[in-house]
């Protein structure tokens, strides 16, 4: 199983790091097919904090077929994660994704890009939830059918949840998806959740 994490620039590294970890213990400690491979709009990606994280593929070499989920980060506007998460060969991307089928999992604003690419639209979601439920307000205006005290929600195929706080989490239900609950449910208690 391949996963494609992308990292638009001002991603957050922990709502990074959780899918690498998780994947990487169900892959090494395990023996699970679960493979991550990093992507961006350029082969360094800055996140926030001012933290370079180089990437394995660009977005223009990607070709969905190869992939069978896509994970997705949330960032801060400060580091201008919005340029990116935006970007319209993004939301194509996303649109992909969903139209195969495809898993999509989401931490924090990370769900603001889906819902931007129209996938959502009617569609049950959440993102973050504290500024006076701002991100909340946003995601609604793209036909999202917010679920704003829910720390996770699933949708089908799309998992989102409100804060960097669920990105372990986040990353256990793709897992789940992707070997089964009952594997990911052991590779979650040798991580000691």
């Amino acid at each position: 199983m391949n996963i494609l994490l992308f990292c638009c620039k001002g991603f957050e590294t922990m709502e990074f790091a959780p899918f690498v970890d998780v994947m990487g213990w169900a892959r090494n400690d395990y023996g699970y097919d679960v493979n991550i491979t990093t992507c961006g709009f350029t082969k360094t990606v800055r996140s926030t904090f001012d933290i370079y994280v180089t990437m394995d593929k660009t977005i223009d070499s990607i070709n969905v077929d190869d992939y069978d989920a896509l994970a997705i980060p949330g960032g801060f506007d400060e580091w201008n994660f919005y340029d990116e998460a935006y970007d319209e060969r993004f939301l194509d991307l996303i649109r992909e994704f969903d139209k195969k089928g495809k898993y999509i999992a989401s931490i924090c604003v990370g769900a603001l890009p889906i819902g931007a690419s129209g996938v959502l639209s009617g569609r049950k979601a959440t993102t973050y939830h504290l500024r006076d439920g701002q991100r909340q307000k946003q995601l609604a205006q793209f036909g999202v059918n917010v679920i704003p005290n829910e720390r996770i929600v699933i949708d089908k195929n799309i998992v989102t949840s409100f804060c960097p706080e669920t990105a372990a989490d986040v990353a256990f239900v793709l897992l789940g998806w992707l070997v089964g609950k009952d594997k990911a449910a052991i590779v979650s208690h040798a991580m000691g959740y």
